[in-house]
């Protein structure tokens, strides 16, 4: 089969010949539709991610597909049945092996490459504004690097927990995307005071941030007294300094959010979330927007889409 490995420590992925893995006690084997990037897998082939696998390894967190064998007394899914499963790697291939007790059935109707683009950002998002930051209706919003993988999904169910949104994205066709989505507001972060402009609106009282750097010091000057910030990621590549005193004037909040990592300490907060996201995407509430679909052999240009910020929503990969 054909699969996009990193071969070793700082090594660049590419597509080679391996082996069809055959699964292990607790694994299946996917007939692999689609996988969704992140910028996990950029940090990943880098060496940067907090939670690295052994090289060689296959990148590709999430993945669609049909279950195609079970492993040694594993009772189901079934073969032939349509899942979508977080594996953490191994999704940028043909074929491949993950815990049988992570996987979801689709519904009927959702595509192998809405699956593909669903459950890491859909589900950050919900698990950050629900269980993290526990969101109220009335309350105000505030995403940053919101037409992204998770920020957009961010402003859907920002919108759809009863929020007022603030949008904030580079340029006006991601901010018009964002505006599609649900968004109340948008700022242009290439050309608007975030800071003004969020303090015009009243104020944040939750901060959803994937990007860090300078708009996460923008955006912490603008909270309500407190409010909740969450810390998702650092696309700007750097991470803020939090002053704890401010924190102590404003009685804020600051709360990480590490959506895998609940997998493995309370895999609860994660199927709860992903079984409340698949109603609602069932309901038609959820539109998950994919900017680019393409092939395996293209999965390097999928990766340098993220690096330059020049996607919108997910970026998927269909083996």
């Amino acid at each position: 089969m054909r699969a996009f490995t990193v071969p070793g420590t700082g090594a660049m992925a590419s597509v080679t010949d391996r082996p069809v893995p055959r699964p292990g006690p607790g694994e299946l084997r996917l007939k692999i539709e689609a996988c969704g990037l992140n910028f996990a897998d950029l940090l990943m082939e880098q060496g940067k991610y907090q939670d690295m696998p052994e090289p060689p390894f296959t990148l590709g967190m999430e993945v669609a597909g049909v279950v195609d064998a079970l492993g040694p007394d594993v009772e189901g899914p079934s073969p032939g049945t349509r899942v979508a499963v977080f594996g953490g790697q191994g999704g940028l291939a043909e074929f491949g092996c993950f815990p049988a007790k992570r996987t979801v059935p689709l519904p009927d109707g959702m595509s192998a490459t809405h699956a593909a683009a669903f459950q890491v950002a859909y589900g950050t998002s919900h698990v950050a504004l629900h269980h993290r930051a526990q969101m109220q209706p009335g309350e105000t919003l505030l995403v940053l690097g919101a037409a992204g993988g998770v920020g957009l999904t961010a402003v859907e169910v920002g919108k759809l927990m009863g929020a007022t949104v603030i949008a904030c994205a580079r340029g006006a066709d991601k901010l018009e995307i964002a505006a599609k989505a649900g968004a109340d507001h948008v700022i242009d972060a290439t050309s608007d005071d975030i800071r003004a402009r969020v303090k015009a609106l009243g104020g944040a009282d939750v901060v959803y941030d994937p990007v860090g750097g300078e708009q996460w010091q923008a955006a912490f000057r603008v909270c309500k007294p407190e409010a909740r910030l969450l810390p998702i990621g650092f696309a700007s590549g750097e991470v803020p300094q939090i002053p704890a005193n401010h924190l102590m004037v404003k009685n804020l909040s600051v709360l990480g959010v590490y959506w895998g990592g609940y997998l493995k300490f309370r895999p609860e907060v994660v199927t709860d979330s992903i079984r409340t996201l698949l109603g609602w995407y069932a309901e038609g509430r959820l539109k998950p927007h994919v900017s680019h679909v393409l092939p395996l052999e293209r999965a390097r240009d999928g990766l340098e889409l993220l690096r330059a910020r020049k996607s919108t929503g997910k970026v998927v990969i269909t083996p």
